[in-house]
């Protein structure tokens, strides 16, 4: 783990909890004040900014059951949240998913887990918007 600040409110998701995509976004959605999200990522990473019940001058997202996460969220998952874009993209982004999906078929590229993770830590040290202040703690 990471030292980080002691006045930065930690928030606790539970892997153990997680079976799937919708069950991570259920879980997630339970830290979010008068707001559910329904798993777009572009909007995942609009909530770590703050302003949708996530404290607003950073904090620590500490994950338990990281390693139960990183297995429901793998290449199966993956293959099934792109075949469900698939269904709605803008037609000039098909073959990219459709790319994206044979990788996951083959057990090959990033996982909705690692694409999860990258998110969140683009919010915090060595990212792309480090002033959100969003640490992640993976246990």
């Amino acid at each position: 783990m990471t030292n980080h600040s002691d006045d930065l409110p930690v928030l606790v998701i539970d892997g153990a909890r997680i079976a799937d995509f919708e069950g991570f976004a259920r879980e997630f959605s339970r830290l979010l004040c008068h707001y559910t999200w329904r798993g777009n990522l572009d909007a995942f990473n609009d909530i770590l900014r703050g302003g949708f019940g996530t404290p607003e001058n950073g904090w620590i997202l500490r994950w338990l059951n990281s390693e139960s996460s990183r297995s429901a969220l793998g290449h199966g998952a993956t293959t099934l949240w792109l075949e469900r874009i698939l269904l709605t993209c803008h037609p000039s982004n098909r073959a990219g998913i459709e790319a994206r999906m044979s990788m996951a078929r083959r057990g090959e590229g990033p996982t909705l887990f690692d694409e999860i993770v990258d998110i969140i830590r683009n919010h915090g040290p060595g990212g792309e918007e480090p002033e959100d202040n969003v640490f992640l703690e993976l246990v």
